[in-house]
């Protein structure tokens, strides 16, 4: 969008976004107050203390505020082209309820998105390219995770199994529930695709006996999981690799996958499951446990979220809807046993994070610079939105080799309540 000012001294006193805050307010209440590189503030609604306030810092901010998506709102705080005073949760209320009022007024672009975003090309997901867009991601620094991840840094959707637990109550939780689900036994080979820093093949070979193959591109999380390996005193059951999935190539008994799938892309869905398939021995169960898309078309989330994570959080993501993803599971020769949807248990993950981010800030910015600082804030109670309000889900989902004979598999779910510790079997 193109304004009538190139600098934030071109309007000192607010008036070019003064038309644009009295057309809100008379169909908006926003707890909104919008300041002009000092100038005069701009109320967006009836209240005695605004919830948020937005200090205007040069034009590409005001230009920011007129073409207000979760895109171009993120893109200007993460810049610096706007600050935000208030907590981090209301900041995103707020942000939604901008991003909804500009959407009503202008939705031309929609369609366009996406369509460009189903022609994605397939090629994007190269090696060489997952392996930038991992080191991109999982890269920042160790403890810059540890500060606000549970102790054993599971970067995961948790399991609430109640709703009361600490997060690190849940994330162990989540992580029996997986190995319970895969009916893992002692002496089996698991294969976990994306260990990150191999708290599930830790738990995997301690608590279930299996002997594990933890694969990761991070290279920060390959060294933190080898320390925890040697740490635990099990470099004999468990080997961590700096390794593609394309690149595996031994069988495994069991194979789970945690929050990995969202980098292989959409057209490459039914080839990844076909690896799975393939290197799965017959009789061998696998889990895939990812976020998927509400749209049933694989569109991107409302209001340009999508590609603001996909601008700075996770190059080259893309969600399919569960839909998407048990057609092409069974393209890639898979039979799903049970899918089990974890919406609210993510959006309460992520309110653990992000409450955990907040309450870490001053250290935090001290690990990372400003603007990563900046992305992350707003990446954790996006996300946490997002799930809150059916924009995103995650899934696990269980499976097998396609046509093959179901004679061991339970007759009722119980098995994968009764095996877990602390449950009973009621």
């Amino acid at each position: 969008m193109r304004l009538s000012f190139s600098s934030a001294s071109s309007d000192p006193d607010g008036s070019l976004l003064s038309p644009w805050a009295l057309r809100l307010r008379q169909r908006f209440n926003l707890p909104l107050l919008v300041r002009w590189n000092g100038g005069k503030s701009l109320r967006l609604g009836e209240f005695e203390q605004p919830r948020v306030t937005v200090d205007v810092r040069d034009a590409a901010g005001a230009a920011a505020l007129l073409s207000p998506s979760l895109d171009n709102l993120g893109q200007a705080y993460v810049e610096g082209h706007i600050d935000v005073t208030g907590t981090v949760q209301d900041v995103m209320d707020v942000a939604h309820r901008l991003a909804e009022a500009g959407s009503q007024m202008d939705t031309s672009g929609r369609w366009v998105r996406r369509i460009v975003h189903q022609l994605a090309d397939a090629s994007s997901h190269s090696k060489k390219v997952d392996r930038e867009s991992i080191h991109y991601h999982y890269d920042v620094s160790n403890a810059f995770y540890a500060e606000w991840l549970d102790p054993a840094m599971v970067y995961s959707c948790a399991y609430f199994e109640h709703g009361d637990e600490t997060l690190a109550e849940a994330q162990t939780r989540k992580i029996d529930h997986i190995l319970t689900k895969l009916r893992i036994e002692p002496g089996q080979r698991l294969l976990d695709v994306g260990c990150g820093w191999g708290a599930l093949v830790l738990r995997a070979a301690e608590r279930f006996g299996a002997r594990c193959v933890g694969i990761t591109l991070s290279q920060n999380q390959a060294d933190l999981a080898n320390e925890r390996v040697r740490a635990a005193g099990l470099q004999d059951r468990i080997e961590i690799r700096l390794q593609d999935y394309r690149d595996v190539k031994e069988t495994f008994d069991r194979i789970s996958s945690v929050g990995m799938f969202e980098h292989v892309g959409l057209k490459n869905l039914a080839g990844y499951f076909r690896i799975l398939h393939d290197l799965l021995v017959p009789g061998g169960w696998a889990l895939n446990h990812g976020i998927t898309s509400s749209d049933p078309q694989n569109g991107e989330t409302r209001h340009g979220g999508g590609r603001f994570i996909d601008r700075y959080v996770f190059p080259n993501g893309e969600l399919p809807h569960i839909g998407t993803v048990l057609t092409t599971m069974q393209e890639g020769g898979l039979e799903a046993i049970d899918a089990e949807n974890l919406r609210r248990h993510y959006a309460r993950t992520l309110r653990c994070w992000s409450d955990a981010f907040e309450a870490k800030a001053a250290h935090l910015k001290t690990l990372v610079d400003n603007k990563t600082w900046r992305i992350w804030r707003m990446y954790l109670v996006g996300s946490q939105w997002a799930f809150e309000n059916d924009d995103i889900a995650l899934f696990q989902v269980l499976c097998h080799r396609a046509g093959q004979d179901a004679t061991g598999l339970p007759w009722s779910r119980r098995w994968m309540y009764v095996g877990e510790p602390g449950r009973t079997n009621n």
